[in-house]
């Protein structure tokens, strides 16, 4: 309850008690950060591979960055991802570019589902291991 501002000194007291039943103030969730829920995605997404086919992951590195190089000539569109061959000082890696896939998708579950094919269609580019066989559980997702 709130006490009166007297001879303008501030005001004196709480203004409404704390959470009321509990008597504890309340904790607000706060919205993950774009970036963060990217990383989740991806994590989500390699652990889903690792899950059905561990090969694929054993000599390939996955890296996120925001956006593709500039230097490299793209035909009309920034990628989505990209998959680089192994070199003798460097693994293969799949490098996957959080704002194009962002702005391609229109809510956080496509967003998700957009990581996650992308990751699975560039490791099968890269391995050569069928898409179906890294992620089999693929149409049942979309009944």
């Amino acid at each position: 309850m709130a006490k009166r501002d007297r001879h303008q000194r501030g005001w004196r007291g709480m203004l409404a008690p704390p959470n009321c039943p509990a008597g504890q103030r309340l904790r607000l969730r706060r919205p993950a950060l774009p970036s963060d829920f990217f990383l989740h995605c991806v994590a989500k997404s390699i652990s889903q591979v690792a899950h059905h086919c561990p090969e694929a992951l054993a000599h390939v590195d996955i890296d996120v960055q925001d956006v593709p190089d500039l230097s490299e000539p793209w035909l009309t569109q920034a990628p989505l991802a990209v998959a680089r061959e192994a070199t003798l000082d460097r693994l293969a890696q799949v490098v996957l570019y959080r704002r194009p896939i962002e702005l391609r998708s229109d809510s956080r579950a496509h967003q998700h589902d957009l990581v996650h094919s992308t990751l699975v269609e560039q490791l099968s580019q890269l391995t050569g291991i069928a898409v179906e066989r890294l992620d089999p559980d693929e149409g049942l997702e979309e009944d």
